[in-house]
């Protein structure tokens, strides 16, 4: 058996955690390689060979990685098409992101309505997801706020 490279491992060890939750392993192998791998882009076929993956779970894996704007296309110099990156602010712009913190809030108050309403019997797992959720939707731009007015001081957040 031929022994994985150091970041091969790091993108299995990626795809174990994050199939823990709930995600795919080929999602969690690519965003793991394209957390370290060099160059930090990387083509469909060079994602699929340096990761043991067909193409299709590439493609599969990448779309997901797109939507969820932990990754993007960018073209790439002498070579037909487009490749992938994680950008360095990735994570903060998703968690900047309030929209879905206010869809999960809206469907837990729509649950709420469905159950019959707030004083209901049986709501308590609604309305602490609900609170939950807006708890997240107000109080995260404040903490992206926070850690890039930290991080500033330290460096910049490269995008």
């Amino acid at each position: 058996m031929t022994e994985l490279s150091a970041q091969r491992r790091y993108a299995e060890d990626a795809a174990v955690v994050l199939n823990g939750l709930g995600l795919p392993p080929a999602y969690g192998k690519l965003l793991g390689w394209l957390l370290v791998c060099d160059p930090a882009w990387q083509t469909s076929s060079q994602l699929a060979e340096g990761l043991g993956l067909s193409k299709g779970s590439v493609s599969t894996g990448m779309r997901m990685l797109e939507t969820s704007g932990l990754a993007r296309r960018v073209p790439v110099p002498d070579h037909r098409g487009h490749a992938y990156e994680v950008r360095p602010d990735a994570i903060i712009r998703v968690a900047a992101d309030a929209s879905k913190f206010r869809v999960f809030r809206e469907l837990m108050e729509r649950g709420l309505t469905v159950a019959g309403g707030e004083d209901a019997p049986h709501t308590e797992r609604l309305r602490v997801m609900r609170d939950f959720y807006a708890f997240i939707e107000r109080e995260m731009p404040k903490l992206v706020e926070r850690f890039q007015a930290e991080y500033d001081t330290e460096g910049e957040v490269h995008g």
